[in-house]
């Protein structure tokens, strides 16, 4: 991991309306770095990720990536979107086309990628996440794991410098979240640049670099997993890891069922 900052945010604020998600937020990834975002539901972390590529245009702050503003009125938005590949929590798939076309079309169209070499780079990017023998199934004919998997491969064909994913194992059933998740530990040990939103504490314990807590729509804690899962400096991170790990007493605290990180 370099110490170089693949993406800086200074300053962020994000704002729907007379409701503040983001309160200023500061935070840079090292070139390399994996950076897990925990928080409860509300906490701003989906409108965070979608700061750092503009799906999500910020009220005022600076996001860079690899040394591009993103938040330049001038910048080619289109050329620095490029350099970032996003997984989200559904799947996104055309359903009209097989999962090679899936991974085909975006080359052909953004990259003008000619037919045979966008084929070969899907190819090798099916092999990557273990699909290689679905390349012509449809996505309905696949699972849930599969398909998040066809996603991340699609979102690796583009060639990005930085994956954002965005709770990518919260709409699994628990029996499909582990393939995911090991895809998404080759990228790290590849040494992808990754911001993963999840609420998937083992792997944020084993994968991360950094564990950044958000509540309230700003960075409470920002260490190693050991400092914020292991021990947490503040209470609201202390409650919200309590909570996680007990979901059926956080259930009778709210009085109704709850599902910790779910979306923004």
């Amino acid at each position: 991991m370099s110490s170089h900052p693949e993406i800086s945010i200074r300053g962020l604020h994000k704002s729907f309306g007379s409701t503040e998600v983001l309160c200023g937020i500061d935070l840079e990834v090292g070139r390399g770095e994996v950076v897990c975002v925990i928080g409860p539901s509300g906490s701003g972390k989906s409108t965070l990720l979608r700061c750092v590529n503009l799906l999500e245009e910020p009220t005022r702050g600076q996001v860079w990536v690899g040394g591009v503003e993103l938040t330049d009125p001038d910048v080619d938005i289109d050329a620095a979107r490029r350099r970032i590949g996003m997984v989200f929590q559904q799947f996104n798939l055309f359903p009209h086309l097989t999962v090679t076309e899936n991974l085909t079309l975006p080359q052909r169209r953004v990259l003008r990628r000619d037919r045979a070499r966008a084929a070969d780079i899907a190819a090798r990017n099916l092999a990557r996440v273990g699909l290689s023998e679905k390349a012509d199934a449809y996505p309905a004919a696949l699972s849930g794991g599969q398909q998040q998997r066809v996603a991340i491969a699609r979102a690796l064909a583009m060639g990005p410098e930085v994956m954002l994913f965005d709770e990518p194992t919260s709409a699994l059933d628990p029996e499909l979240v582990s393939d995911v998740l090991a895809v998404m530990r080759m990228l790290a040990d590849d040494g992808m640049t990754m911001m993963v939103v999840t609420h998937e504490m083992s792997f944020a314990r084993e994968v991360a670099d950094r564990v950044v807590f958000m509540d309230g729509g700003a960075v409470v804690e920002d260490g190693t997993p050991d400092q914020v899962i292991g021990a947490p400096r503040t209470e609201r991170t202390r409650h919200f890891l309590a909570r996680l790990l007990d979901p059926a007493a956080a259930a009778a605290e709210q009085g109704a069922p709850d599902r910790v990180g779910g979306a923004d």
